[in-house]
């Protein structure tokens, strides 16, 4: 049975930041199974997530990262009004044509709206902008309202030379929404560039098809993560992607970055779920992707997912969707240490035996996270967050007694029918007991559960005590899992120390496959003088000790600008000429996120 549906949920509003009411909720989204349908606040120009979801570092971190020589120092952001931007760029009948297409109210370049679409959430992205740095903001953020005033929209674009950068949720950490304009001029004399517009595409936010009988969905590529499992939800149905941006990151984002959720031992990456596809391109439409499977020549679909907006726009994902489970189990466990826990996670995979949810910290991770009666398994950012809210006596003494023995922290997490929850925890808790691994229960579990959104807020908390804290990401093969490890650890550590100054770098895996892991580190230290050049020194010092230890440049960052210039490597020369081919085929006017994944002729 094949349904139309287009009813946006309660609460899911369009986003102030494009010109439209915004909903007022200020609380963190409920993950999927809540079924309240409130969609989050939209965040604060300066940081993750709404004001009001916001609150002060607890002194438990505060004290604890002073007692590893990170000491904290006020740093609160510049006044709205104290933001420098550039004047705008595009002239006058530029403007008038896009109002023209999407209409006059949808098209905006006042001060507010240039600063919410100035570059994603990474913590550089967010020191710039706290400084009143907004050079990188757009000239205007365009609303389209569906498939075909974005083809519009990129028509003018081309004939103008004006930069598009598509703007889902804004929560690339990894320079994807800053493009690298070429300086110059054109060959024709005239200024290379005229501008750039952020693309947002809020507005196409609908539940377009339901599939039943396929088991399939097509979902509008500026849908939250929150408002499509909602909508999802009323035909009885989920998506299961829940990456740690799932309150605000977008259907279209998760293709375009190919994004893992937190659930992918269960659900899979996302990209795995896409059937199919529609983008908007400067030269037509682009709709890769006919059936289940094809023998049509090579895949086109997977040229488009991961493209990060540089060949063309995601309008519309045609994604697998699954029953919602009827129900949800998370527990936690302890094993003696991270190689243990290594093997664990492999034989699970090896012999097809995953849970939805498996994560394993490394030693000081879980040190760090439950040294404070924290919720178990979050990052010690997201830890620190829940420290003054722990769940009950029982997750606190379970976090003390894994603090107290030392080991790593293991969450799983069950969903499905009654039957496949019972029945896939079993087999797993018997391969977990004939390892040694000692169970924590489910309160840990459920603490994991509650605080599994929190860490950005928290490094939104260390940034206003002067305290730098953020993640980077790769994957290797099991052979090569142990020496990647711990030589990203040391460059990382390294870089950040050679000038005197303490680093905390914490690890953990939370994606699994029968070939191999990823890795997903958090770094804390001290600001300091000067904590962007310090951060690129160890973000260069990581991208080459990951290129020369066999993983992968990334995992489910995406590659932006931030990890371009390993890209001949990661992908070979042939391989970026390829890109580069793509590209001028279906964006010949270069408009499209330059400098976003396909490296120049220059590197």
């Amino acid at each position: 049975m094949t349904t139309e549906a287009t009813t946006p949920p309660p609460g899911a509003s369009p986003r102030p930041g494009a010109g439209s009411p915004g909903d007022q909720s200020v609380r963190p989204a409920p993950g999927p199974g809540d079924t309240t349908p409130t969609a989050p606040a939209d965040p604060v120009w300066w940081g993750w997530g709404a004001a009001a979801a916001h609150h002060p570092l607890p002194g438990a971190v505060r004290d604890l990262l002073g007692q590893l020589g990170i000491p904290s120092r006020p740093s609160a952001p510049v006044a709205l009004a104290d933001i420098t931007l550039p004047p705008v760029r595009l002239p006058g009948e530029v403007l008038d044509e896009l109002r023209a297409v999407v209409g006059a109210g949808h098209v905006r370049d006042d001060r507010e709206a240039r600063i919410r679409h100035c570059r994603g959430r990474s913590t550089v992205d967010l020191l710039r902008l706290r400084s009143g740095d907004a050079s990188d903001a757009p000239d205007a953020v365009v609303a389209p309202l569906d498939h075909d005033q974005v083809l519009a929209v990129l028509r003018i674009c081309s004939r103008h030379r004006v930069i598009v950068v598509p703007f889902g949720g804004g929560t690339s950490v990894v320079g994807g929404l800053t493009p690298r304009l070429p300086s110059g001029q054109a060959p024709d004399g005239a200024p290379r560039w005229h501008g750039a517009v952020a693309l947002d595409l809020h507005r196409l936010d609908g539940l377009l098809r339901v599939d039943q009988l396929s088991g399939t969905a097509v979902l509008g590529a500026g849908l939250r993560g929150p408002a499509a499992e909602a909508l999802l939800a009323e035909h009885g149905l989920t998506l299961g992607h829940v990456p740690q941006s799932w309150e605000y990151a977008t259907i279209g984002g998760f293709a375009a970055t190919r994004s893992s959720g937190q659930a992918s031992a269960g659900y899979g990456r996302f990209d795995q779920l896409v059937t199919g596809l529609r983008l908007a391109t400067p030269v037509g439409t682009w709709q890769p992707g006919r059936g289940p499977a094809s023998a049509a020549g090579p895949d086109l679909r997977q040229l488009a997912l991961g493209s990060e907006g540089a060949f063309g726009v995601i309008t519309e994902v045609t994604a697998r969707v699954r029953p919602a489970p009827a129900r949800r189990r998370y527990e936690g466990w302890r094993v003696t240490d991270l190689a243990t826990g290594l093997d664990l996670l492999r034989e699970l995979a090896q012999r097809d035996l995953l849970p939805t949810v498996l994560r394993l910290s490394d030693e000081l991770e879980t040190a760090a996270g439950l040294a404070n009666a924290v919720s178990a398994g979050t990052d010690v950012t997201a830890g620190a967050d829940a420290a003054n809210a722990a769940d009950g006596p029982a997750g606190a003494d379970a976090a003390a007694d894994v603090t107290a023995s030392g080991g790593c922290y293991l969450v799983t997490g069950y969903e499905g029918s009654e039957d496949e929850v019972t029945g896939r925890a079993a087999e797993v808790r018997a391969v977990l007991r004939d390892a040694g691994a000692s169970p924590l229960g489910e309160d840990v579990g459920r603490d994991w559960v509650a605080g599994r959104f929190h860490a950005p807020y928290l490094r939104d908390a260390l940034l206003d005590e002067g305290i730098f804290a953020e993640t980077l990401e790769t994957a290797g093969y099991w052979s090569t899992i142990p020496t990647l490890y711990a030589a990203v650890r040391a460059a990382v550590t390294g870089a950040i120390e050679s000038d005197g100054s303490p680093a905390v770098v914490l690890c953990h895996v939370s994606h699994v496959y029968p070939a191999g892991a990823s890795l997903y580190f958090t770094v804390v230290c001290a600001e300091g003088p000067d904590p962007i050049s310090r951060w690129d020194r160890a973000k260069r010092a990581a991208g080459d000790t990951i290129m020369a230890n066999g993983g992968t440049i990334t995992h489910h960052h995406a590659v932006g600008t931030d990890h371009r210039p390993w890209m001949p490597a990661e992908v070979g020369e042939v391989g970026v000429a390829v890109l580069r081919a793509v590209k001028a085929v279906l964006d010949p006017a270069g408009i499209l996120n330059p400098g976003v994944l396909v490296p120049p002729p220059s590197e």
